[in-house]
C-alpha cells in the first residue's frame, strides 16, 4: 500500500503516541464489537450527514468514552465514532470529527485518531474536512481531491529523527479510484493554517502565491501523522466558502454549515461511492 511503516511497527513500536493510540483502539473493540476495521474515516466540517450514507451503522461509542479523545463543541461536529458495515462487508470506522490543533495546541491530540484508525488495523483513511476556495470557479459545494498539502501551523507530531516520506502524502492509488467514481473531480493543494480565526485577505493571497488552491484549519497535521503510522490518505475537501478577500462577503461558521447542508445529497453518494471502491 505505499505506507511507511507496517503494522507491526505500529502495533509494537514504542512512539509515546502509539502506545495511548491502542489503548483507545482496545476500547473501541469491546464497544463496537469487532477486533478490526478496514478503512478510517474522519468527516470535517460539512460532511456529518454522510454516516448513514456509507452502510449498515453497526455501533458507536461517544468521544468522551475513548481514552485521549476530547469533543471540541464546535456546531456541526459529531462526537462520536461508528462502526459501519459497507455494502462489501467489510468495516469503516468513522470519527464524526478530529481533534483540531485550535482546540488546545496539542499537536499528539490531533495525531491521536488517526494514530489510533492504524492500531485497529487499518490500512488507509479517509480525511475529510470543509475548506475556503482560493478560484472563484470553486464554488460553495464542490468537493475537491487534496493533491498535496502546505503547512502553515509552524509544528508537526513528529520528533526527533522520524524522516517520514511526504512525495505521496495524498496516495496517487487512491485519487485514481475517486477520480474513476466521478471523472468530474478536480485537485487541489491543501494550505493549513492554524487557525481559529479565519485566514486575512493578505493571507489567503500569500497562500495562492505559495501554489494553494484550498485553506482550512485541519487535515496536513492528520496526514503527516497518518503517514507515520503506516496509513494510505486519501484526502477530500468540501469548498464551503470562498477564501477571505476572493469576495466581498464576510466568513462565519453558519455559512460552512449551510453550505454542508446543501451540499450534502452529492457529496454524500460520492464519499460513499469512493469508500466502496478502496
Amino acid at each position: 500500500m505505499g505506507a511507511v511503516n507496517d503494522t507491526t511497527q505500529f502495533l509494537f513500536g514504542d512512539h509515546p503516541g502509539f502506545e495511548l493510540a491502542r489503548q483507545a483502539a482496545a476500547v473501541l473493540a469491546d464497544t463496537l464489537g469487532t477486533d478490526r476495521h478496514d478503512i478510517g474515516v474522519v468527516l470535517g466540517s460539512g460532511w456529518a450527514h454522510t454516516i448513514d450514507s456509507l452502510g449498515e451503522v453497526v455501533a458507536e461509542v461517544p468521544f468522551s468514552d475513548i481514552p485521549g479523545l476530547d469533543g471540541d463543541g464546535v456546531a456541526g461536529h459529531v462526537q462520536m465514532v461508528t462502526s459501519v458495515r459497507l455494502a462489501n462487508g467489510r468495516r469503516a470506522l468513522v470519527f464524526g470529527s478530529r481533534t483540531h490543533f485550535y482546540a488546545n495546541r496539542d499537536v499528539q491530540a490531533v495525531a491521536h485518531v488517526v494514530r489510533t484508525i492504524a492500531a485497529t488495523g487499518a490500512e488507509v483513511v479517509v480525511l475529510t474536512n470543509g475548506c475556503g476556495g482560493l478560484d472563484p470557479h470553486l464554488t460553495p459545494g464542490t468537493p475537491v481531491l487534496i493533491a498535496d498539502h502546505i503547512n502553515l501551523t509552524g509544528v508537526t507530531p513528529l520528533a526527533g529523527p522520524e524522516f517520514v516520506d511526504m512525495t505521496d502524502a495524498y496516495a496517487t492509488r487512491l485519487r485514481t479510484i475517486a477520480k474513476q467514481v466521478d471523472p468530474h473531480l478536480t485537485e487541489g493543494v491543501y494550505v493549513q493554517f492554524a487557525g481559529p480565526q479565519y485566514e486575512t485577505p493578505a493571507e489567503v493571497a500569500m497562500a495562492a502565491r505559495l501554489g494553494g488552491d484550498l485553506v482550512g484549519m485541519s487535515t496536513a497535521l492528520d496526514t503527516i501523522a497518518a503517514r507515520h503510522a503506516g496509513l494510505e490518505v486519501l484526502g477530500v475537501s468540501l469548498v464551503t466558502n470562498p477564501g477571505a478577500g476572493i469576495t466581498e462577503a464576510p466568513l462565519s461558521h453558519e455559512d460552512v454549515i449551510a453550505a454542508g447542508e446543501a451540499a450534502a445529497p452529492r457529496v454524500s453518494k460520492l464519499l460513499a461511492d469512493i469508500i466502496q471502491a478502496i
